[in-house]
């Protein structure tokens, strides 16, 4: 199948990228580059262009002849959408829908989204599972769940067959150390708990130790890249017209600020001294999928379990490329 990768040059598109192709796909790639690297993907495959500009959108579905979409082309730092949402809504929302109304106009109904537990704001209880209330409180989960019920209705009006996938925290670099995550600012904790073994930062700050957890800092479900791209690729297989998947991807295992940074420590062989700061406002205490669904509507299972597996191949691609792609990009 030729699958257009919208932000195919982000960190988690580029691994959807790969994906694709281990799965016998076409894959090209539509990417901005405001946020993505060219060296991430293959240079033949890359198309340069813009969700707010329609007729880029029209120029490669016909160019590509895609049958299929997948969407990671989203504004994603919560802080920033806070100081600065009309940003997020024009690209979130509005270049959505530009996509959208273009594969309506070609009647091309397959599409992936890459959505985000962020739309269930601070849930009530841990594990999430789908049937949860949807309540973000920033407006990028704002964004988030506005394109998830946009998607519901050209579904249900269009014919759409549609997967939104909510997951949970990415992480970790793929298995052949050929792509990794590199975001400039960071604000993942592994990369920024990597960054300092690499003597990059000289500690890394826990944000709050006084949660009602084990250890009193916040538990995350930590899901690795490459499973979360095959997760995608399985759901792409599985669509059907008029029919709407939405699946949490996670593990199910949820691991503390300290246990990351324990883990890391244990990976790296290096100290790394970490310094316990206030609270970030909206963190909630715990966020673990219950990703039930996914497995049995997907055949799908993570292949990384553990946390420290997921630091592993992190570590593989943070030392190979301690500068991540050498272009100064996020």
């Amino acid at each position: 199948m030729k699958v257009l990768v919208v932000g195919g040059a982000g960190y988690i598109g580029s691994h959807a990228v790969k994906a694709l192709e281990v799965a016998g796909h076409e894959p090209w790639v539509l990417d901005n580059l405001y946020q993505g690297h060219r060296a991430a993907v293959p240079a033949d495959r890359l198309i340069e262009g813009d969700l707010i500009n329609p007729p880029d959108l029209a120029a490669v579905l016909d160019k590509t002849g895609a049958e299929g979409v997948m969407h990671f082309a989203a504004l994603a730092l919560v802080g920033e959408s806070v100081t600065d949402p009309a940003k997020y809504y024009l690209n979130n929302v509005v270049g959505t829908l530009n996509l959208l109304e273009a594969m309506r106009e070609r009647k091309i109904w397959r599409f992936v989204f890459s959505s985000t537990c962020a739309t269930y704001g601070v849930p009530a209880s841990s594990p999430i599972d789908e049937s949860m209330p949807q309540v973000p409180i920033n407006p990028y989960g704002d964004t988030k769940l506005a394109i998830e019920k946009a998607l519901e209705a050209y579904t249900n009006a269009y014919g759409f067959g549609v997967a939104a996938l909510r997951y949970f925290n990415a992480a970790g670099a793929h298995h052949s150390g050929e792509i990794g995550e590199d975001h400039d600012p960071e604000s993942h904790l592994i990369p920024i708990v990597l960054q300092v073994a690499l003597g990059q930062r000289e500690n890394v700050t826990i944000f709050g130790d006084d949660y009602p957890t084990p250890d009193g800092t916040c538990i995350r479900d930590y899901i690795h890249v490459d499973d979360l791209c095959s997760a995608h690729v399985a759901a792409l297989e599985q669509l059907e017209p008029g029919k709407m998947m939405k699946l949490n991807l996670g593990t199910g295992n949820g691991f503390s600020v300290k246990e990351v940074i324990d883990a890391c420590r244990e990976v790296t062989g290096h100290v790394i001294p970490a310094v316990v700061g206030s609270r970030r406002e909206g963190d909630p205490a715990e966020l673990v999928a219950n990703s039930s669904k996914a497995f049995e509507t997907l055949g799908w299972r993570p292949k990384y379990t553990s946390v420290e597996q997921v630091v592993a191949s992190a570590w593989q691609w943070h030392q190979a490329n301690p500068n991540g792609y050498g272009d100064g990009k996020e």
